[in-house]
């Protein structure tokens, strides 16, 4: 007796409980659809970031001096970025430069103050908010606010920054819009090569294995682009047999466009607008820029990773596209 209670039992929880089940198939479908386009995960203190189902990069937004986005990987779901410090252990990387952590935005003089090293006496750029956090079928857009707080705990810039991640076949695109505006008085951007939006790339990517730096000017290798204006520079190399390159490109409506670059052999790829003296070892000139209460300035970056190097990539083409605000076809 008690065994058939038993089954009239589970007979009538599954009655009752297949309309929940029948409700329960759109969800299903709408979790299959979300594995198109861009998408966002957000846990405690970063975001777990996919394009087209496949994991793309983790945006730290807390936890570090700054905010960084690691790894990116390239639409094969190959790493582009060093591992180190973040990850260790991994054969054959450098163990240089521990503030170098995959993708950020700072300076290495705010008013004196170094943002771009990480010590006890170097400044912090902190996550205040987020004012959008959006997928989308094509799209995706991270935008937040952070506070630049000097060792003292002055709060010296607020910085908007607004990230779009776009889903486009076989390439990984990035698109930065960045301002920083003077808070409580006058803010300088010293003149120092130590700056500004950078990447520290895979090790595969130095010169020594094989790595290849060009940019927009016709510049090759460190000598011909460390410290030279560019439209863009791309920076290419093969990993595991997998020719791939990431290109950063400085938008015309970007501050002091074309930018300088600090741009090395062993893989550290920045732009850089301030570091004239460093670049041009010459202290005649000065690259620094004073912003009074108040005022901003933008910087607007796209990151580029692609198969192949820069020609086959058509980088040139590309960046014409992106300076001339073509948008990416639907």
């Amino acid at each position: 007796m008690r065994r058939i209670l038993l089954v009239m039992l589970a007979h009538y929880l599954l009655l009752v409980q297949s309309p929940l089940d029948a409700l329960a198939w759109p969800a299903k479908a709408d979790k299959v659809a979300k594995s198109q386009g861009v998408s966002f995960k957000q846990e405690a203190g970063k975001i777990e970031v996919s394009v087209d189902g496949q994991p793309f990069t983790t945006y730290y937004f807390e936890g570090f001096n700054k905010p960084v986005f690691f790894p990116l990987r390239a639409a094969s779901g190959t790493i582009v970025t060093r591992g180190y410090p973040m990850v260790a252990g991994v054969a054959g990387e450098a163990q240089d430069h521990p503030h170098h952590k995959g993708l950020w935005f700072t300076h290495g003089d705010v008013n004196g103050v170094d943002f771009w090293s990480e010590s006890d006496k170097t400044g912090k750029i902190v996550h205040r908010r987020f004012a959008a956090v959006k997928g989308g079928s094509k799209t995706g857009v991270l935008q937040s606010e952070n506070d630049w707080v000097t060792p003292a705990g002055e709060t010296v810039l607020k910085e908007i920054r607004e990230v779009t991640i776009h889903s486009q076949p076989g390439v990984r695109v990035m698109d930065f819009d960045l301002k920083v505006t003077a808070l409580a008085g006058s803010v300088k951007f010293g003149d120092t090569k130590e700056g500004s939006f950078g990447i520290r790339l895979a090790q595969p990517f130095s010169d020594k294995n094989g790595g290849r730096i060009e940019n927009s000017q016709g510049g090759q290798g460190e000598k011909g682009c460390w410290g030279k204006s560019a439209d863009w520079v791309d920076y290419t190399t093969k990993i595991n047999g997998e020719p791939v390159g990431v290109a950063i490109f400085d938008h015309p409506t970007s501050f002091r466009h074309p930018s300088h670059w600090h741009v090395r052999g062993y893989c550290l790829f920045a732009v850089n607008p301030f570091g004239l003296h460093d670049f041009y070892n010459d202290k005649a000139k000065d690259g620094s820029h004073t912003l009074e209460k108040g005022q901003s300035m933008s910087f607007r970056y796209r990151i580029y990773i692609h198969p192949g190097n820069a020609q086959d990539a058509k980088i040139g083409d590309r960046y014409k596209a992106y300076a001339d605000g073509v948008r990416f076809k639907k």
